[in-house]
């Protein structure tokens, strides 16, 4: 389905702001819910996608469960009413006040990085007299094929238990009495679109889950993770991508123990296609080489063209003027500050609004106040 802009009620508020279809995001849902639960597979939702209220009681009222990477974010999908046994909290450094947070609320598992953060769950969870639920993180050493800034399942990369370090984990383990062992966990990247990656996870995967079985150990819980990728270059014609594929994948090359239930952490993928940055031109300048459509948003609202030099589609909602070439920038007192370049769009000028696509994912969540800008409001299409 396409992305709806009611472009006239838009037009009337003042930009930069953040625009949610909620009518993409619940096709969104219903379509995980419905090819993750044909195989009893549990979806939670990675919260640093997107932690916009709205977007997260939706998918709270939707069944989903909640992946959190802080203290924080444990908070926020409590509060906003994602159940406990539902609640997942992982991270490579979490303080003290996260784990007792966790602790307090009973969450259903703390995905466990290293046998220091080990050693400390199990310190902390004996002083409130519990025993914590703990998945290994471990590090599968295999290639996302993605950015090398979201590439997360290599051993160069700083998370996870590597493989090597396994017996120690299991030595540890039969010493910590108020740890215990319910799951595996991996996680390999962010922004896959080879599927074949997640086919060298479920075969790593596959190889690891034997090791632990010769080891008397065969956890409740396997956990693979997210990374499902979406399509920024066509955001309307693969508006929601392709989970039956994914998840049949997983139900095809993984090999579960009976009584063994595969979880998942999906994230870009549920919301990344129904949140849209909008913003209108300033002024149109001039260069050397090019023309440049400045506009009132910048990367404070949206970093991850600056960031990842990051692609993402813009469009012109309200010219249908023949096309020229323009570099897409901000307003910010950097040359990072840019959107696009050489974007091909309709003859550009003050005023016009300006849609950033495919921005549901880590847009509103990394806005920013650099340059003491205000942060984006948003605004739902089931609203305006």
């Amino acid at each position: 389905m396409n992305f709806n802009f009611p472009v006239d009620s838009l037009n009337q508020l003042q930009t930069p702001f953040y625009f949610y279809d909620m009518a993409l995001l619940n096709a969104t849902l219903d379509s995980v819910k419905k090819e993750a639960g044909s195989y009893g597979f549990k979806v939670h939702y990675a919260v640093k996608a997107n932690a916009n209220d709205r977007i997260l009681s939706t998918i709270k009222d939707a069944g989903f469960g909640a992946d959190c990477v802080s203290g924080n974010e444990v908070k926020k999908a409590l509060e906003t009413g994602f159940g406990a046994s539902g609640v997942v909290f992982a991270g490579v450094g979490k303080a003290d006040w996260e784990i007792n947070l966790g602790l307090d609320n009973d969450i259903a598992c703390f995905n466990v990085e290293s046998i220091p953060e080990l050693e400390i769950i199990n310190e902390l969870a004996e002083k409130k007299g519990k025993v914590a639920k703990v998945a290994l993180r471990i590090n599968p050493n295999v290639n996302a094929n993605t950015h090398h800034y979201i590439t997360t399942g290599l051993e160069e990369n700083k998370f996870g238990i590597n493989q090597w370090d396994l017996e120690n984990v299991i030595d540890a383990l039969a010493k910590l009495k108020n740890v215990e062992l319910e799951g595996l966990h991996f996680h390999i990247g962010s922004q896959i679109t080879d599927l074949m990656s997640f086919k060298d996870l479920c075969l790593r995967v596959n190889e690891l889950q034997k090791w632990f079985i010769s080891h008397q150990i065969c956890p409740k819980v396997v956990n693979v993770g997210g990374g499902l990728g979406i399509d920024y270059e066509q955001p309307d014609s693969s508006s929601i991508p392709d989970f039956k594929s994914f998840f049949k994948l997983f139900d095809e090359l993984l090999e579960l123990k009976p009584g063994q239930e595969l979880h998942f952490e999906l994230g870009r993928s549920m919301v990344g296609q129904c949140g849209a940055l909008l913003s209108k031109v300033l002024y149109v300048k001039n260069g050397v080489n090019t023309k440049f459509a400045i506009v009132d948003a910048g990367m404070s609202d949206l970093i991850r063209p600056a960031l990842y030099q990051a692609y993402h589609k813009i469009e012109n909602l309200t010219s249908n003027k023949p096309s020229a070439k323009y570099d897409v920038v901000g307003p910010i007192c950097e040359s990072s500050d840019c959107f696009g370049k050489a974007v091909d769009l309709p003859e550009t000028g003050r005023g016009d609004l300006i849609a950033i696509r495919s921005a549901g994912a880590y847009g509103e969540i990394m806005a920013n106040r650099y340059n003491l800008r205000e942060l984006p409001l948003a605004y739902y299409s089931d609203e305006i």
